[in-house]
């Protein structure tokens, strides 16, 4: 499928969900290991103990921006060596229009990635995509990240 093609396609999906995650488990280990990169060792994400005695979230939770950087890994391809369009070199983040978290995601949940393609455009060398990503926690009503993503597909 060549780039025009694919921007055909992708076209057609504008508004429509276009990939629903598999659940992944949100480990302490995941939310030390942003701390220590982040340098963000607040209590409430780290400290175990006093989370679990202290915090209104009844235990540690993971740092929001913890949860929008798993996006990448939430919506990727099942089998990330063979593309999702023919041609595709590479794709890149390019930004996030509009971020919020609008509940914790406490250690232990499970999450998944929601994507409704919003917008797609042909820019220099590609296409850019616009996309409503919804980071859902299992068995909570409201989500953990609701993010407007651009990336960019080159070809």
């Amino acid at each position: 499928m060549s780039q025009t093609e694919t921007f055909t396609h992708l076209q057609s999906q504008v508004g429509q969900e276009v990939h629903v995650g598999d659940w992944l488990t949100v480990t302490q280990e995941m939310v030390n290991t942003f701390a220590d990169a982040t340098l963000d060792h607040q209590w409430i994400h780290v400290d175990v103990d006093r989370a679990n005695a202290e915090s209104p979230f009844s235990g540690p939770i993971a740092h929001g921006f913890l949860t929008l950087s798993l996006i990448p890994y939430l919506t990727a391809e099942v089998n990330p060596d063979k593309p999702r369009y023919e041609g595709l070199k590479m794709g890149v983040n390019y930004g996030v229009n509009k971020v919020r978290f609008p509940t914790p995601v406490r250690v232990g949940s499970r999450v998944r990635a929601r994507v409704t393609l919003q917008s797609v455009e042909e820019s220099k060398g590609g296409l850019q995509l616009v996309s409503a990503i919804t980071v859902e926690i299992e068995g909570s009503a409201k989500p953990g990240c609701v993010a407007e993503m651009v990336s960019l597909l080159y070809f």
